[in-house]
């Protein structure tokens, strides 16, 4: 069986697809077998990225280790079980076709609640959910006291997470590994830097989830994208003279891939 890795949360503007580019490629440079599925019908992030990208080794006459792509099937409804649902189908055909011959299943989610997101979530050997550093972000993890800061309750995505566990629990799988990312960490050390750390590891005992940090605000994440690009791609496509800051972008993703804790990869970062 595959080890399937879905990025998730409801929020959009969190650089989630990005991170689950940057994971996926890792993966595949690193000789592993990687599937990629993107549940976002609309905007098709992670898609574009891989088309970018597969676009460019054409045009330039390069190879470049690249995840497998499958693509949702059409369901037709006629065929259907009493009760099933069409997205539920589609997504169980996709995933099965990528772990016939993948060691790893990377799956994308919008940022939005959907029903193909939600069954996404019960699949998940292990969940990844960045977040922009702020409480703003924090708010979709948990209802927060604005006075003191105390953390009221779970919020609307926790709890679509602890749902999802309760029917893996039921179907005798494994317990998810569900791992926060700070994203787009600001560079200096500041009050509110603090105070979101805090209340992360706070929560993270309560709900069950690993903090881990993600990547820092740079442009170099956004210009890659065009090309299909991912940080440790740069010395294949002829850019040897790293900077400092391209520098410390690429050990975010191999530190990020460290964090995950994924079978059979460490030697690799």
């Amino acid at each position: 069986m595959a080890h399937i890795i879905v990025f998730g949360n409801e929020k959009g503007g969190s650089g989630k697809s990005t991170t689950c580019m940057h994971t996926a490629t890792a993966l595949a440079r690193s000789g592993a077998r990687v599937g990629a599925l993107d549940l976002d019908l609309r905007q098709r992030t992670f898609t574009r990225y891989l088309e970018n990208r597969a676009a460019y080794a054409a045009k330039n006459g390069v190879t470049l280790p690249t995840p497998k792509v499958a693509q949702l099937p059409k369901v037709d409804r006629n065929g259907l079980q009493p009760g099933e649902n069409p997205f539920d189908k589609a997504l169980t055909l996709a995933v099965a076709e990528l772990e016939a011959d993948c060691d790893f299943v990377v799956i994308d989610c919008p940022g939005s609640h959907t029903r193909l997101s939600q069954v996404a979530h019960s699949l998940a050997d292990t969940l990844v959910t960045p977040l922009n550093d702020s409480f703003v972000d924090f708010d979709l993890l948990a209802k927060i006291d604005p006075d003191s800061s105390r953390i009221l309750g779970p919020s609307v995505y926790s709890e679509m997470v602890w749902h999802a566990r309760q029917l893996r629990a039921k179907a005798g799988l494994k317990p998810i590994d569900w791992i926060v990312l700070r994203n787009r960490l600001g560079k200096q050390e500041m009050h509110n830097k603090r105070k979101m750390g805090q209340a992360l590891q706070d929560l993270s005992k309560r709900i069950g989830f690993r903090v881990a940090p993600g990547f820092t605000e740079r442009v170099i994440f956004r210009e890659l994208f065009p090309r299909g690009m991912t940080l440790l791609d740069l010395k294949d496509i002829g850019v040897a003279n790293l900077n400092l800051s391209n520098i410390a972008a690429r050990q975010e993703v191999r530190d990020l891939l460290k964090s995950l804790n994924l079978p059979s990869i460490e030697a690799a970062f």
